[in-house]
């Protein structure tokens, strides 16, 4: 009949794998948050700049007075945020893709489960031992193998403070 009542009955064949092409509506988001939280891997994308704008995102979607539980839910759930963009390469054949990686650490966690969503920047960008890269630092990356210009970099990277520092 929906999307919700779809994902809520797939979740009673116990797959190991659920994908939401998209989460677009609350009960979307809460239904898949909830599969999630039973131990079901749950992939699904929403259409944001980056992994920080995602998690906006998923709380936004639900009431202010929920975002307390809907903090704790999330940061108990989440595995990783990927946000990425393809770029053309220097030879305008090629796309090559620009990636944001926020791993769910301890310290991300905590730091979605408080709300202190303003620091998770300095975690991804800090966290490279744990996966993480921010997409500066991606973009800088693909300058530095000669995939894409400098130009492209700064044409898709949203802080060009951080992306001047990483191009050196």
């Amino acid at each position: 009949p929906d999307f919700a009542v779809t994902l809520r009955s797939i979740m009673r064949q116990t797959p190991d794998v659920i994908l939401v092409g998209e989460m677009r509506d609350t009960e979307t988001i809460a239904t898949a948050l909830t599969a999630a939280e039973t131990g079901h891997l749950v992939l699904s994308t929403l259409h944001t700049n980056d992994a920080i704008q995602a998690m906006s995102r998923i709380l936004d979607a639900f009431p202010a007075g929920n975002q307390a539980q809907t903090r704790q839910q999330l940061s108990l759930a989440i595995l990783a945020v990927i946000a990425q963009q393809l770029v053309p390469g220097v030879d305008g054949v090629n796309r090559w893709p620009a990636t944001e990686v926020m791993i769910a650490t301890d310290a991300v966690r905590a730091l979605i489960r408080k709300g202190d969503d303003h620091q998770l920047r300095s975690q991804i960008s800090t966290g490279r031992a744990d996966g993480m890269m921010t997409m500066e630092q991606s973009l800088a990356d693909l300058v530095r193998a000669g995939r894409i210009t400098r130009e492209t970099a700064y044409a898709h990277g949203h802080r060009t403070d951080d992306l001047q520092r990483y191009l050196g």
